[in-house]
């Protein structure tokens, strides 16, 4: 399944993604913010369980920002999964 998340306090402002039927993580794309890194952080992502990167990345920060694309990738896998 599709979702599209809205990202608070950082310079993306949304996530796109798909989790498929095992529970694996596909086609993570991240609308605006820092180019380079974001689709690093896709093609890492790609093909791994959404519950363990969940984990993985909750709580990462970016600078002084209390939250990080990751961190707001990590939320968006939770609100998917309904956790």
């Amino acid at each position: 399944m599709q979702y599209t998340y809205k990202t608070k306090g950082t310079c993306s402002s949304a996530i796109r993604f798909e989790i498929d039927e095992e529970g694996k993580l596909k086609n993570v794309a991240f609308t605006g913010g820092c180019n380079g890194n974001l689709k690093a952080i896709g093609k890492l992502v790609e093909g791994k369980d959404a519950k363990t990167i969940a984990e993985t990345l909750r709580g990462n920060t970016c600078g002084p920002r209390s939250t990080s694309c990751a961190d707001q990738l990590a939320n968006a896998i939770d609100q998917a999964l309904g956790a």
